[in-house]
C-alpha cells in the first residue's frame, strides 16, 4: 500500500505521448476540461503546489474529479472535515481511505489465523471507520485480509475470512458503505500475504455474499502477480466496485512501465464504469516536471475511445 517515490525516466508510447502534450501545450493549464474518468490522485501527486488543501484546489483546476487518501482515517477531526469541506466546494468524489490494514511489522496472519483477537481488532477498526467514512462523505472503504497462517491449511483461513467479513458487513450495510479487499503481489512489495490476486478476492466476496463487500481491483498489484488484466476485471467485474492503477516496474504514472493503460481505459469506457480510480502511485520524475508529466499521462490514457473495445 505503501508509496515509494522514485527517480525513474518514463519510457514507453504514452509517456512519449504524454510528454508531446506537455510540451505542446506548456505548463498545465489552470480550469482545464475535466476528465472523462474519475481519476483520483493523493496528497503528494502535486506535492510542490503547497499542503494537501492547496494540492486538491490544483488537481481540481487541472480536471480531477477525485481524490485519494489512505492516510484519512488516521488524520485529525479538523482535517477530515476541512478536506471533506474542500471536496465539496470543488465537486470532487472522495476515494478510499483504509478502514483496516495489518501491522506491516509483525506479519500477522489478522483475519484467516486463529488468532481471535486479531478479527476482533479488525472488527473495532470497522466499526469506527463509519463515522470517518461520514465526515469525508467516502463510500469506498479499502481492508487488506493481512498474511498467511504457515500453521494452518489455506482453506480454514478463507472460511475464517469469510466468516468474520460477514460480520463486517452487518455494520456497513445499514450505512450504504462498502469496504474493498486489496489483493496485493507477494513478487516485490508484500510477500505472504493471504490475498495476492483479483479472482480471490472475488471468490471470497461472492461467499460473502454482501453489497458492503467488494474487491479493490489494483493493477499495479495484479500485473505483477498475474497479468492478463482486462480479462481478468471482465471475470470478476460483479464484484469489484474500485480500481487503481499504477505501472509497473517502478509503480508510477501510466506510460512509465509495461501496462497499456490507453487499452485498459477504452475497456472501462465500454463498461460504462463511472467509479473512482486511484491513482496509487508516484511521480517518474521528480518536481513540477514529474507533475507536468503525470498529468500529460492521464491526459494521454484519457483519449481512449469506447468504442472500439
Amino acid at each position: 500500500m505503501s508509496l515509494s517515490r522514485r527517480t525513474i525516466l518514463a519510457g514507453g508510447a504514452v509517456a512519449a505521448a504524454a510528454t508531446a502534450a506537455t510540451l505542446a501545450h506548456g505548463a498545465t493549464p489552470s480550469n482545464a476540461a475535466r476528465f472523462s474518468l474519475k481519476y483520483a490522485p493523493h496528497e503528494g501527486s502535486f506535492k510542490s503546489r503547497g499542503n494537501r488543501l492547496e494540492q486538491i484546489a490544483f488537481a481540481a483546476d487541472q480536471g480531477f474529479t477525485a481524490w485519494e487518501d489512505n492516510e484519512a482515517a488516521g488524520r485529525s477531526f479538523a482535517d477530515q472535515t476541512a478536506m471533506a469541506r474542500a471536496l465539496q466546494q470543488r465537486g470532487m468524489t472522495m476515494g478510499v481511505f483504509v478502514a483496516s490494514m495489518p501491522r506491516w511489522s509483525e506479519f500477522r496472519p489478522l483475519l484467516g489465523g486463529n488468532d481471535n483477537a486479531d478479527r476482533e481488532r479488525f472488527l473495532a477498526d470497522i466499526r469506527a471507520s463509519v463515522d470517518v467514512a461520514k465526515r469525508l462523505n467516502a463510500k469506498h472503504m479499502t481492508i487488506v485480509t493481512g498474511f498467511m497462517d504457515r500453521k494452518l491449511p489455506a482453506d480454514i483461513q478463507t472460511a475464517h475470512v469469510i466468516d468474520v467479513l460477514r460480520r463486517a458487513a452487518e455494520v456497513y450495510e445499514p450505512h450504504g458503505l462498502v469496504m474493498v479487499m486489496e489483493p496485493l503481489n507477494t513478487l516485490v512489495n508484500h510477500p505472504g500475504v493471504f490475498m495476492t490476486t483479483v479472482p480471490q478476492g472475488y471468490a471470497v466476496a461472492r461467499a460473502v455474499d454482501s453489497p458492503a463487500i467488494k474487491v479493490l481491483a489494483d493493477l499495479y498489484h495484479e500485473q505483477i502477480q498475474a497479468g492478463n488484466l482486462i480479462n481478468t476485471l471482465a471475470s470478476c467485474w460483479d464484484e469489484i466496485a474500485y480500481i487503481q492503477f499504477g505501472d509497473n516496474p517502478g509503480r508510477n504514472e501510466p506510460g512509465s512501465g509495461e501496462v497499456n493503460y490507453r487499452n485498459v481505459v477504452r475497456w472501462l469506457r465500454a463498461k460504462n464504469f463511472a467509479g473512482v480510480i486511484g491513482m496509487e502511485h508516484g511521480n517518474s520524475v521528480e518536481g513540477r516536471a514529474g507533475e507536468e508529466r503525470l498529468i500529460a499521462a492521464y491526459r494521454a490514457i484519457d483519449a481512449a475511445s469506447g468504442r472500439d473495445a
